[in-house]
């Protein structure tokens, strides 16, 4: 579904990236974790065309991708939910869900957009209650919810999560969670970003670990969550760089 070759990234003079490469398949649900400033946003935004690539390929549903801007990647199914949700504050919920929509709305019949507000309603009642509701008097998990919702209006092929459990309260995130994970069993494709390790490693089968701009461990997610490197790094105590087996970080 994703592979990313090489890939290479600057903001501005300083690399982001260096050399990144990793690949989704159908299905997966697959996590990067790591410290802050490891690069996994960029990651996210380089993939999503926010942020060009310098050098390497993506390559998304069988197709080279590379430069492609936002708009063209969400009209081919590759939708992110942004960190921080940047939700339309002053507009309803049920607003920024038809937003969602809007690179559909000329190619999909009504009744289906119609039917995927009511797929996101029953994903999150919450959200039904709130149709009416401005976005910005949101609670910080209904606005995740939304953004959620929001991003599967577009009726995407994959989606890219970028720190979903950020600021919310632990049985917030439990049910984001959750619904990640059913999500993947109704077939969906996730990339998703957590400085969460044992959240994101909990619902992805795969994951990467990324160290200043760089893959530095990538494993079974189960395998990944037992290394005692990552426990220590995530628990803050006796943290140091995890090398890969060359014993470059």
């Amino acid at each position: 579904m994703l592979r990313l070759q090489s890939v290479v990234t600057y903001y501005g003079r300083i690399l982001a990236l260096r050399g990144i490469s990793l690949h989704v398949d159908p299905g997966e649900i697959v996590a990067i974790v790591g410290p802050n400033g490891a690069g996994k946003t960029t990651v996210l935004n380089t993939i999503s065309g926010v942020v060009p690539a310098r050098s390497g390929r993506i390559i998304f549903d069988g197709q080279d991708v590379t430069g492609f801007p936002t708009e063209r990647l969400v009209s081919m199914g590759l939708t992110q939910v942004p960190e921080g949700r940047q939700l339309f504050a002053g507009m309803t919920v049920y607003e920024n869900l038809v937003l969602g929509a809007y690179r559909r709305s000329r190619f999909a019949k009504r009744t289906a957009v119609s039917r995927d507000l009511e797929r996101v309603y029953e994903i999150f009642p919450i959200l039904k209650e709130r149709h009416s509701q401005l976005a910005g008097t949101l609670s910080g998990g209904e606005q995740q919810m939304l953004a959620i919702g929001r991003a599967l209006m577009s009726a995407p092929k994959m989606l890219l999560l970028d720190e979903p459990s950020m600021g919310l309260a632990p049985m917030v995130v439990k049910e984001i969670l959750r619904v990640i994970s059913e999500l993947r069993k109704e077939g969906a494709t996730v990339l998703i970003v957590e400085q969460n390790a044992k959240a994101a490693l909990g619902i992805a089968k795969r994951a990467y670990v990324m160290e200043t701009g760089r893959v530095v461990m990538e494993g079974l997610a189960s395998e990944l969550s037992k290394n005692p490197e990552i426990q220590r790094a995530y628990l803050g105590k006796g943290y140091r760089q995890i090398m890969d087996q060359t014993g470059k970080v």
